[in-house]
């Protein structure tokens, strides 16, 4: 729980006070109450702080904890760094029994405070539902923080994207025989229920076998659980206002299919639904925002299992567009799925413009690493909005090339289309998207490969922990918001 206020209250039990080398060394402090800076300035004549990034001075006064924390150098301290440190404190033992903290600023800027709310919210966020807790624990789970801001509705407006975010991690991090497709469609219902100005379809395996959506079913034809295909369609604006669809990958497991994944790759595979959970998060971010937009939010949910049923590699399958795909391999199953979803939507909603998030590709993670998604598309202009989203939000992402030439990597000699590159180990990236391509048509777009950041195997180097990261939906609110 996140609250704000414009002076410092030094609440009874906790406060934590930022602090950039500078200040330190010139006594410059961000705060007034004298106590504090009293205590401050012994702590520095008695050379135990510097104000070194991530140093950690606790104090106690009153039975009040106080952690003095570093930042280190003012030219050194970015958002990113902010959002590092900031958790490192709040994670502290010293303030593991303590339910009430107050944050205090080095300088008090929209996007520090921003930053600071970040830090509180995601940072903090752990996946404990399946942890036993012991009698002896007296750790305090729920806690309250106050941020000590001049810019308390942006700071809010934060919070709730982050808690967008956290929502999102909370569906990728559960069993996957918990997050079915079923269950999403739910989660997507409860949303929605009696919010005016939004309409919802949900299409089922019925529906979809009447309509042709053949590749959606192929992929999920090896599982005993049932597809799923939802579109929410918010009108936030005048019925004349063009459309944005924000589309994303449901893959509730990836088994690989009959192509295997092997022992180590397959452990976290409830994470491929990472983009159709991003575009659930940024739903709920909509619903409470209510931004004057028109807006189209949709994904199709699978499991990729195997039994006597599963497609097969080297099967010709026919898309809901009406081209044919050869399956080259069944693990490239999430385009499959993406493909029909883009097609439905393109034909039946006509949205102006699509962002597309999915966990798509390994060669994403070679290419670019577990920091920066992957970004392609047809459009300049989206691209370059969508870069500075991800640079403001901090959902990183970077720019890959696509040029007609690889539409031959993706060419088979028995279909309209191939599920994998003729090219080996060659940017697969790049002809994973371009395979997407061939489904959007002219319509403006943009694909998210978000292999790499959607999931953290151990715990991040960022400020996220072990987990979900919920990566997407700090970006599409954004972008949302600002286009």
């Amino acid at each position: 729980m996140v609250s704000f206020c414009i002076k410092p209250s030094f609440l009874k039990q906790a406060a934590i006070i930022l602090l950039t080398k500078e200040q330190v060394q010139e006594k410059k402090f961000s705060f007034s109450d004298k106590q504090m800076v009293d205590l401050l300035e012994s702590a520095v004549t008695a050379m135990q702080f510097e104000g070194a990034r991530s140093e950690i001075f606790p104090v106690v006064v009153d039975k009040k904890v106080i952690l003095f924390i570093g930042l280190g150098k003012a030219a050194d301290v970015n958002l990113t760094a902010l959002r590092v440190v900031l958790r490192r404190g709040l994670l502290s033992p010293n303030l593991r029994k303590l339910r009430s903290i107050e944050i205090v600023l080095h300088e008090d800027s929209v996007q520090i405070a921003q930053a600071a709310v970040e830090a509180v919210v995601i940072g903090t966020y752990a996946w404990k539902k399946y942890i036993t807790r012991k009698k002896d624990d007296q750790s305090v789970d729920i806690k309250e923080y106050a941020i000590v801001t001049h810019h308390g509705q942006k700071a809010h407006q934060a919070a709730i994207v982050a808690e967008g975010v956290n929502f999102t991690r909370d569906l990728i991090n559960d069993n996957a025989d918990t997050v079915t497709a079923e269950a999403l469609e739910k989660t997507v219902r409860d949303l929605v229920k009696n919010v005016k100005g939004v309409d919802l379809e949900v299409l089922g395996r019925k529906e979809m076998e009447s309509k042709g959506l053949g590749l959606i079913l192929a992929v999920n034809q090896g599982s005993n659980k049932k597809p799923r295909m939802v579109i929410v369609k918010y009108s936030g604006a005048g019925k004349d206002a063009p459309y944005t669809a924000f589309i994303g990958k449901g893959l509730t497991f990836d088994s690989g299919g009959l192509n295997l994944k092997p022992g180590g790759s397959m452990e976290t595979m409830r994470e491929d639904m990472s983009g159709a959970a991003a575009v659930i998060g940024t739903l709920k971010n909509i619903l409470t925002l209510k931004p004057k937009k028109n807006l189209i939010l949709a994904f199709g949910a699978a499991e990729n299992a195997i039994d006597a049923n599963a497609y097969k590699p080297g099967d010709v399958l026919k898309s809901y567009s009406g081209k044919t795909v050869e399956i080259g391999n069944t693990d490239a199953e999430g385009r499959l799925v993406l493909a029909d979803v883009l097609s439905y939507v393109i034909r039946n909603y006509k949205p102006a413009r699509i962002v597309d998030m999915a966990t798509l590709t390994g060669a994403c993670v070679v290419a670019l690493g577990h920091d920066y998604a992957g970004v392609l598309g047809n459009n300049d202009d989206m691209i370059k909005n969508l870069l500075v989203s991800a640079k403001a939000t901090d959902d990183r992402a970077w720019p890959l090339p696509m040029y007609p030439e690889y539409k031959e990597a993706i060419k088979s000699k028995i279909a309209d289309i191939k599920n994998t590159s003729n090219v080996r180990g060659a940017a697969g990236t790049i002809c994973g998207a371009e395979f997407l391509h061939q489904f959007v048509g002219e319509t403006p777009w943009v694909h998210v490969d978000i292999a790499g950041t959607a999931f953290v195997d151990g715990d991040s180097h960022w400020y996220y922990g072990h987990g979900a990261t919920g990566y997407g939906v700090r970006l599409c609110t954004h972008y949302l918001l600002n286009n």
